[in-house]
């Protein structure tokens, strides 16, 4: 398959993200390529033609911290886009990146947490250890929002996530069934 073109592209770029959560901790990783290389981030990358979405942010955090994850549900859709520095002449200053991302809620079912691929370290961070990582704004606002999301499950609606050691994740819920 050709490469696609990631800086000054012709188009916008889809990818996944995932926010992995092992209870309120998630799995950061420090990117080791561009375009944000050396920054902290959450895992995720661009979609392969034909992949599914939920099959892209799979591949994604395997390949980049070794972790299998089950996708939980959709976290939120972002853009990113980043202009020519120094900016250009005329009207306009050059795209240099521009990716649409599809953010997932994820929990891990296996595998051991390493930098692989594209990135230099992986690392499981608490709530109030976020900040010392100098994420992006919208990195942030995505893990809090997928804590959130975990929150409001057990708190509004009585459904547990539990870790699945290797096995499937499980939910339990006080909702009521079919013949409530």
């Amino acid at each position: 398959m050709a490469e696609v073109a990631r800086e000054y592209p012709d188009a916008p770029r889809a990818g996944v993200g995932a926010i992995v959560l092992d209870g309120d901790r998630v799995v950061l990783v420090r990117r080791g390529a561009p375009p944000s290389v050396g920054r902290w981030s959450i895992p995720g990358g661009l979609i392969e033609l034909g992949e599914r979405l939920e099959d892209a942010v799979v591949r994604e955090v395997e390949e980049e911290c070794g972790l299998r994850v089950r996708v939980l549900g959709l976290c939120g859709v972002l853009d990113r886009v980043v202009r020519a520095d120094p900016p250009g002449e005329g009207a306009q200053t050059p795209v240099r990146y521009h990716f649409v991302l599809v953010d997932y809620l994820c929990w891990p079912i296996g595998g051991d947490r390493r930098a692989s691929s594209d990135v230099d370290e992986a690392a499981w961070v608490g709530p109030a250890d976020l900040e010392r990582y100098s994420l992006t704004a919208k990195a942030t606002v995505v893990i809090q929002r997928g804590l959130q999301l975990v929150r409001d499950l057990s708190e509004r609606w009585g459904v547990q996530v539990h870790p699945g050691q290797g096995k499937e994740v499980w939910f339990s819920s006080r909702l009521p069934g079919p013949k409530d």
